[in-house]
């Protein structure tokens, strides 16, 4: 189910008159209130160790629950997207980043409560103080370094990491 398709009346003034007005908008008729549904911002961070291990950690919750994921998450209200991947790192690893470098960025589609969400997924190279202690918590129910040679980017269970895997690693390859 589209997200727009549970609004079916406006918010401003109660109408039943709030109707699509393209893929991401519906307008309402009675007062010509416009809600847009923009994607939501979303981090992930690429860490490597000194061995070339890339660090990975294993999904606690749905969508793709128990396949292998970057350390990131949702971006929160007021908070850029180098403090959003530092303080996902953090929550889900216990490592303090202290380098952040942009790479790139892809549109994504995440399910959750039944709805496609549309996503904008920030991709970043981070280097963290140190490597120690690793402990998996929040959203990772396991936290592990993985070399960069044995990374199967088809064990990722989202679309976008998956993608985001297999572009790091053939840039990797090409700068070897």
């Amino acid at each position: 189910m589209h997200l727009l398709e549970k609004f079916t009346h406006c918010p401003v003034c109660g109408s039943a008159q709030f109707v699509e007005s393209s893929l991401k908008s519906k307008h309402c008729r009675s007062c010509g209130f416009e809600y847009f549904l923009n994607p939501s911002a979303a981090v992930a961070a690429i860490i490597l160790n000194e061995k070339e291990e890339l660090l990975v950690v294993k999904r606690n919750s749905e969508p793709a629950r128990g396949t292998l994921d970057l350390p990131g998450g949702f971006c929160d209200t007021n908070e850029t997207l180098g403090q959003a991947v530092g303080r996902e790192v953090k929550e889900e690893t216990g490592l303090t980043v202290n380098r952040v470098e942009f790479l790139f960025s892809l549109p994504n589609t995440y399910r959750y409560s039944g709805f496609d969400v549309p996503t904008l997924d920030s991709f970043f190279l981070c280097s963290v103080e140190s490597i120690a202690p690793l402990r998996a918590a929040d959203d990772a129910a396991d936290a592990r370094w993985v070399p960069l040679n044995e990374i199967n980017p088809l064990q990722f269970g989202l679309q976008s990491i998956r993608k985001a895997v297999t572009v790091f690693i053939e840039r990797q390859a090409d700068v070897r």
